[in-house]
């Protein structure tokens, strides 16, 4: 019962905060100022290689 109980306080403890900063680090990294461009080109990689591409969002369809 002895490592249940050291398992226990860690999960309370450094567990808890280590997710928090591992949750924190990783928000900020997805909207650091430079990844707006990779961010774009991984929503648009579907439609890469499309024939007949429908206008970008807030382009008028008489373009």
């Amino acid at each position: 019962m002895m490592t249940y109980e050291i398992l226990a306080a860690f999960a309370r403890s450094w567990a808890v905060v280590g997710l928090l900063a591992f949750f924190v680090g990783m928000v900020l990294w997805i909207f650091r100022p430079g990844s707006r461009k990779l961010h774009e080109d991984a929503a648009n990689l579907i439609f890469r290689h499309d024939k007949n591409p429908g206008p970008l969002p807030g382009q008028s369809k008489e373009v």
